[in-house]
């Protein structure tokens, strides 16, 4: 009977587990859907930044700009900006990013550059900390809001552009996790600085929304739209200089990069988590199954044992 109490407590220890896993899938679900609605209000500010930038394009060539944010130089120091999480349970999301920094460490140092990293979430921060004397740390951001803000990104672009200008470090790289869909999420590698206005626009872009079909959740595609901000007149008369407009927009232009790459990594990190919650979920529903079924058994047996043993004394 001793086993069939522990048994019983497992069952109701598997269903309470249950009950947690899928309460954080169903949080997890619902903050998708904000940093998906996050992306899409910082969409249009992108979309008039891109326009304006592309038209002082058609005045200048970037190449010929005293523009620091644009020089090449010989690189030597290169930093990376390496985005995580503060919070585990999201499967081998933090895992991968971690992972791909130390790929990315170990090949710039192969080719001999001298790499530095830049850790954004604890539990980079943690790995990287417990391993000092190997990597080189410049810099630790935590504690970001789950679906990052403008000013989150402010704050570490200002970082990476006080590295940059003052020549301390010759190319900054991001490495973040790229939201593909609900169940996969790719690590990329992608230059921050100096930066190419030319790559302005990405024709594959894609919006993924989460929504509802048959009371479960879904994954929808769509294609982004177009920029779509009107053209700035030709014959506009600038007051200030095409060099003095660069160093002024193309701050703000890498601090929309950024954060793009960390909203990206925001939605990745709770896609993670939710798909990793529902797989509990599941495998405590199949759990609690088996250890029915095996209560069960053994509850039947305990009661044969108990009528043969009446049987036989009453022989």
């Amino acid at each position: 009977m001793a086993n069939l109490k522990d048994i019983r407590d497992r069952i109701v220890s598997v269903k309470n587990t249950r009950k947690i896993t899928e309460a954080m899938r169903l949080v997890a679900a619902a903050k998708v859907r904000r940093a998906q609605e996050q992306v899409l209000r910082s969409r249009p500010f992108a979309d008039r930044l891109a326009r304006v930038l592309e038209n002082i394009q058609t005045r200048m060539r970037f190449e010929a700009a005293d523009a620091p944010l644009l020089k090449r130089r010989d690189v030597r120091t290169i930093t990376l900006l390496a985005v995580t999480g503060d919070r585990g349970l999201c499967g081998g999301y933090n895992s991968n990013i971690i992972k791909r920094t130390e790929q990315r460490f170990a090949e710039l140092k192969g080719q001999g550059f001298n790499p530095e990293l830049v850790l954004i979430g604890r539990k980079a921060i943690s790995y990287f900390q417990n391993r000092a004397s190997q990597y080189s740390i410049r810099a630790t951001f935590t504690d970001l809001e789950q679906v990052p803000t403008a000013r989150d990104a402010e704050l570490i672009t200002n970082e990476v552009l006080a590295g940059f200008l003052s020549s301390t470090t010759d190319r900054v790289e991001v490495i973040y996790t790229k939201f593909i869909n609900l169940v996969s999420c790719n690590p990329v590698v992608q230059t921050l600085l100096p930066l190419d206005p030319q790559g302005i626009a990405e024709a594959d872009d894609e919006i993924f929304r989460l929504t509802t079909k048959d009371s479960r959740l879904t994954i929808e595609k769509d294609a982004a739209p177009a920029n779509e901000q009107p053209a700035l007149p030709s014959d506009i008369v600038f007051e200030q200089s095409p060099e003095q407009l660069l160093n002024a927009l193309l701050p703000l232009y890498l601090q929309n990069q950024l954060l793009r790459a960390l909203q990206e990594a925001a939605a990745s990190e709770l896609a993670s988590r939710m798909t990793a919650m529902n797989n509990a979920s599941d495998n405590a529903k199949e759990l609690a199954k088996t250890l029915t079924l095996d209560y069960n058994k053994a509850r039947q047996a305990a009661i044969t044992q108990e009528i043969l043993e009446v049987v036989g004394g009453s022989a």
